[in-house]
């Protein structure tokens, strides 16, 4: 039975505030919640319309799922789960560094991005938007449980890590053209800002996507569209050598 507890728990997690003081955050959808079950995270509470989990469930209908829903259209599930103790990440491989990026939605894209392209381990300024943001998770899809993220004070991150730091920037060297390895950092930066200008002077390597319209009059990619095209040019010529 849905509770009006239950109720105030949910809706409150659609804030950091509560989210970081009660160690929880919501996940809707069949889907998304299947691969949370199939993962390490650890259930704490699971409503749904149907049973269709192999795990208890608390039985709602339509009417009640739409007051614990952040979705205009509500899926048939909403599920709560554990934050996990956050882990210290191995600096090996090629490793994503995200320098405030702020919209849910290019967060919850750049981590699918990283599950497409094998990145394990995503780096994230203090000032990026928490990934158990609910538009963050569903954005995913399911790629959360299986990249590993750390937020960090990124200048001091970058000051200690040993190999190359690349970034982003619009007069960078083609990306096409470099010798791109298969360890590092890539930078990308902020929405609006691109990368800062403490984090530029730490970047040994400035990177571009050369524009190829004919007016080239557009002033800059989606951050999610440029760490596609970034992501897939790093493992295209690590994979060739």
């Amino acid at each position: 039975m849905l509770t009006k507890s239950h109720i105030k728990l949910i809706t409150s997690l659609s804030q950091k505030k509560f989210r970081l003081q009660h160690q929880l955050f919501v996940v809707e959808g069949i889907k998304g919640i299947q691969e949370f079950l199939n993962s390490s995270f650890e259930l704490y509470q699971l409503f749904s319309i149907e049973a269709v989990f192999d795990a208890e469930i608390i039985t709602v209908s339509h009417k009640e799922l739409q007051k614990i829903s952040s979705l205009k259209t509500p899926n048939t599930a909403v599920a709560i789960f554990k934050i996990p103790i956050e882990i210290q990440l191995k600096h090996s491989g090629l490793i994503l560094a995200l320098d405030d990026v702020r919209d849910p939605g290019n967060l919850g894209t750049i981590i699918r991005l990283c599950d497409w392209f094998g990145i394990k381990h995503l780096i994230c300024s203090k000032a990026t938007v928490d990934c158990y943001n609910s538009k963050v998770v569903q954005a995913t899809m399911g790629s959360l449980t299986r990249v590993h993220i750390q937020y960090v004070d990124l200048e001091n991150y970058l000051k200690a890590y040993q190999q190359e730091i690349f970034g982003t920037f619009m007069e960078g060297n083609p990306i096409y053209t470099e010798a791109l390895p298969s360890e590092g950092i890539i930078v990308m930066g902020n929405e609006a800002n691109g990368i800062s200008t403490e984090i530029e002077n730490l970047v040994a390597k400035k990177l571009s996507i050369p524009r190829f319209g004919m007016h080239k009059a557009t002033e800059s990619l989606n951050v999610a569209t440029a760490a596609a095209i970034v992501l897939s040019e790093f493992k295209r010529t690590s994979t060739e050598t």
